[in-house]
């Protein structure tokens, strides 16, 4: 498949290039690479990290400015960020109120982020975390122990970036993106496969008439295929599973920014708004 790119090995860092130099807000870091706010730290407001595999343009860098994240860290393409880049980033962007982790519920995210957030606290950062697992489709999958981390991950960027914005705390923006993580619901469907230029074919193939119903943003399984009939068919059929899936209880891990250790902490997600009596879509 032709794609607009020189050299698989360079794509990464070509894109980050191309982003600093469009936007000179942004600062590129090399060795390890991760981008940071140019005025990166602001003293006396807590500090948002994120990051993940590439491939889900425009996130994580492109949503970095202020209200938002200081900083994000760029795996390669669907491949997570190394423990190294997040450690450097953390540090460069932390203005003495600590520096809040937001992760994406995939195990190679989950265990560079934890590995990077006990880094973190040994070098005196005030550090914890927040994972985003808003995907209703499946509970375990290719990439995941438990839900994806999906859409709702940009709305607790948003958010929580506001509430660091005006000087909420640590404590504060963590408790408000656990919450909204606990609101948010997703799922996703697709018509067609991606590429990975390193792979050079389409992850997977459906028949003309196919979908993959509760895709995940790596192309893996959903709950099924089934027949793609109309737009207001499929709609009808997202919003359904959204309603029927809503509720879930997990364990999930978070740093306790006293004891210095994780903890195990029981989280629920609500069941999603009920749907008007008669609406369907269309």
């Amino acid at each position: 498949m032709k794609k607009l790119i020189n050299r698989v090995e360079d794509v990464l860092n070509e894109q980050l290039q191309g982003l600093a130099k469009a936007h000179p807000q942004l600062t590129l870091h090399q060795d390890p690479l991760y981008v940071t706010r140019t005025d990166a730290p602001v003293a006396g407001k807590v500090a948002l990290l994120s990051g993940g595999g590439s491939g889900h343009e425009p996130m994580h860098c492109g949503y970095i400015g202020q209200g938002m994240l200081s900083g994000a860290c760029p795996g390669e393409i669907f491949t997570s960020p190394t423990p190294d880049k997040m450690f450097e980033c953390a540090m460069q962007i932390d203005g003495g109120e600590g520096v809040l982790l937001i992760i994406k519920n995939y195990t190679g995210d989950i265990l560079n982020f934890e590995t990077a957030t006990e880094l973190l606290h040994e070098s005196g950062i005030k550090v914890t975390t927040v994972v985003v697992d808003d995907d209703v489709a499946v509970k375990d999958s290719l990439y995941t122990a438990g839900r994806r981390g999906v859409a709702n991950t940009v709305l607790i960027e948003k958010l929580v970036g506001a509430a660091a914005e005006r000087g909420d705390s640590l404590e504060a923006c963590a408790e408000l993106g656990r919450r909204l993580n606990n609101l948010g619901h997703s799922i996703g469907i697709a018509l067609g496969a991606c590429t990975v230029p390193a792979a050079g074919q389409p992850s997977f193939t459906l028949k003309d008439d196919e979908m993959e119903f509760g895709v995940g943003i790596h192309g893996e399984p959903g709950i099924d295929r089934r027949r793609f009939s109309s737009l207001d068919q499929t709609v009808d059929e997202m919003f359904d599973t959204l309603l029927e899936n809503g509720a879930y209880s997990r364990t999930l891990r978070q740093w306790d920014t006293v004891k210095g250790a994780w903890q195990e902490v029981q989280q629920k997600q609500n069941r999603a708004a009920k749907r008007r009596p008669g609406y369907r879509a269309g």
